[in-house]
């Protein structure tokens, strides 16, 4: 029971002692200390028996955090199973009308992204993460194996219903029945999602150096097991859901997650699990900056008494950002009763993790439209591909929605590149140790997003040029005698871009949020990636809305041939530039946690 009151989080003065010793009794039983050498010590973490760590090579590192990579794959193997082909199911068996059907998914793909945000909350103020993978995974079987059950219903099987005219339609009951278990499922996978990498990340002790470079190159490894299990997903559960049943896919989904669960609780023994000193909440703290500093928005104070609180308690005064929030530290009631010691209404460090987690808001809303650009691969991109000569060799054609997989093998491919080759390099070049910093990984993915918009454009108008050429205009079913090889460098930089961008924003959210709120920076990430899936929806509403007037076809007419999917690139290069100049510009300006 030692771990579960560990991860609980609830550190008391059990756990203050001094650095480098380590107290243990003789065989009199009179206390006595020996010393650790301050390289293996590991401050702020404990073992699975709740003892403090001061054999690092025992205990988290590669040691743990390889093994809850693995994690990642199998979480990706049974999440793209479950949504990638989801809507051949409500389609086919439950009969749903295509256009509802994409609706629901859409919903379900918003509270899969936004789920993390207030998972996080609860995560990092009560259960503790080891605590919610657990039962997160538990959950996120449950709901596979209520799919299984739910597909296993006679009405729903597949092979009743070859002919949607003699197949019965399924029951109210059984609709429901379904959406919840997918919903059950969903919500197990976005909590099991976000704390399993938040804690492989905190395997890693970010006052260490080389276990520093570790954790950065863990979020390379951990998208790149990701890739890997979308691979296998693919290859594997798509068939199955294709060609046998989807109680079989569901099925082994399930299963898959039950032996993830098991290899993660067999390696609990070498975890390093994090501790909270007097049961504080950092988001709770946070808050309270908020509303003190707001409270104390319009009272009035010395200069002369602001200097010398700052200088009481090591304040760099008049040398930060968002000095507003300093009116937290000073408690301007007239009440003794009230006012506390020191004036101090709220302490240096609560202050201090407000202003860390306010400067993360101007990266994530700039970073919203990178979302919108490339959302486009798993849509537009492949609705270009359908219409394109998909023939490789004389008897065999590329199934349309199998060429988003170029995307997924580009990540597998530049993963290791950038980890093994690229990092190295560039830090004998810029003397950093991570080789670049965050935001400038960051930037340089917005970069190569914008450059996949402009060769995607160009390519849709060869592509439209070739339908004029050979009058297949007014042909939405023909295939136009170009290659679907064209398509090739945009999936391929979508890919480059991911490795840049998508990995380069985890690790940013997560290394730069305050020390107790590691789930909560992710969280950020992922609700970025729902309300920028929400945003590109709303985008190409309006644009659809705007372009059909005057009985023109618009920018995304059902015939292809006769949309304009190549303005629409170009308008997302400009957004993406425009993107590009305003991140820079809070870049600039942005100052790194300390001790980042």
């Amino acid at each position: 029971m030692g771990v579960l009151s560990s991860v609980n989080g609830d550190a008391n003065d059990h756990y203050e002692v001094p650095l480098l010793t380590n107290s243990t009794t003789d065989g009199h039983g009179v206390q006595k200390n020996t010393t650790s050498s301050s390289i293996d010590f590991v401050e702020g973490v404990v073992d699975y028996k709740g003892e403090k760590v001061f054999d690092r090579l025992k205990f988290g590192g590669w040691k743990s955090a390889s093994f809850l990579i693995l994690l990642s794959t199998a979480d990706s193997f049974v999440n793209v199973g479950m949504i990638l082909n989801l809507i051949s199911y409500l389609t086919g068996p439950l009969q749903q009308p295509t256009l509802t059907a994409a609706k629901n998914i859409n919903i379900l793909a918003g509270v899969t992204w936004m789920v993390p945000l207030f998972t996080s909350l609860f995560v990092d103020c009560f259960l503790g993460q080891f605590r919610t993978i657990l039962f997160s995974c538990l959950i996120y079987i449950t709901g596979f194996g209520f799919l299984t059950l739910s597909v296993l219903h006679p009405y729903l099987k597949q092979s009743d219903c070859v002919n949607k005219i003699l197949c019965n339609s399924p029951s109210s009951f059984q609709v429901l029945f379904f959406y919840m278990s997918l919903y059950i499922a969903s919500v197990g996978g976005s909590g099991f999602r976000l704390c399993a990498q938040a804690f492989g990340a905190d395997q890693f002790d970010e006052t260490s150096s080389d276990e520093c470079k570790s954790k950065s190159s863990f979020f390379n490894w951990w998208y790149f097991a990701a890739s890997i299990g979308t691979i296998l997903s693919q290859l594997i559960l798509n068939y199955i859901q294709d060609n046998l049943s989807w109680a079989i896919a569901f099925g082994i989904s399930g299963i898959v997650m039950m032996v993830a669960l098991t290899v993660f609780l067999l390696r609990m023994h070498t975890y390093r699990y994090n501790v909270k000193k007097n049961n504080s909440h950092a988001i709770l703290d946070i808050i309270r900056v908020y509303v003190v500093a707001a409270r104390n928005w319009r009272s009035k104070t010395s200069i002369d008494h602001e200097q010398a609180i700052g200088t009481a308690h090591q304040i760099p005064f008049g040398s930060h950002q968002f000095k507003f929030l300093d009116k937290a530290l000073i408690d301007f009631s007239n009440n003794p009763v009230v006012s506390r010691k020191s004036c101090i209404a709220c302490s240096f460090s609560q202050v201090e993790d407000a202003k860390v987690l306010l400067q993360l808001v101007p990266i994530w809303i700039t970073c919203l439209i990178y979302v919108v650009v490339s959302s486009q691969s798993m849509t537009f991109f492949t609705k270009q591909s359908i219409t394109l000569d998909r023939s490789i060799g004389p008897n065999f054609q590329i199934p349309a929605a199998s060429i988003y997989i170029l995307v997924t093998l580009s990540i597998a491919f530049f993963v290791p590149i950038y980890d093994r080759l690229f990092i190295p390099l560039a830090r004998i070049v810029t003397g950093n140790p991570n080789g670049i910093t965050t935001l400038q990984r960051i930037g340089c993915g917005i970069f190569f997003s914008t450059t996949s918009m402009v060769v995607a454009a160009v390519i849709e108008k060869k592509r439209l040029q070739a339908a004029l050429n050979f009058g297949l205009i007014d042909n939405p079913n023909a295939t136009i005698p170009m290659s679907v090889l064209w398509l090739v460098p945009q999936y391929v930089l979508t890919g480059f871009e991911s490795v840049f961008t998508f990995i380069g924003l985890q690790e940013f959210f997560y290394d730069q949020s305050p020390k107790g709120l590691k789930s909560v920076g992710l969280s950020l990430f992922y609700s970025m990636c729902g309300i920028g899936s929400f945003l590109s929806g709303i985008l190409i509403t309006i644009i659809e809305r705007v372009t059909c007037g005057d009985g023109s076809y618009g920018w995304f007419a059902n015939n292809l041939n006769q949309a304009h999917l190549d303005y629409f690139y170009w308008l997302l290069a400009g957004l993406s530039t425009l993107q590009l100049v305003t991140f820079l510009y809070f870049s600039n300006s942005y100052r790194y946690r300390r001790g980042t």
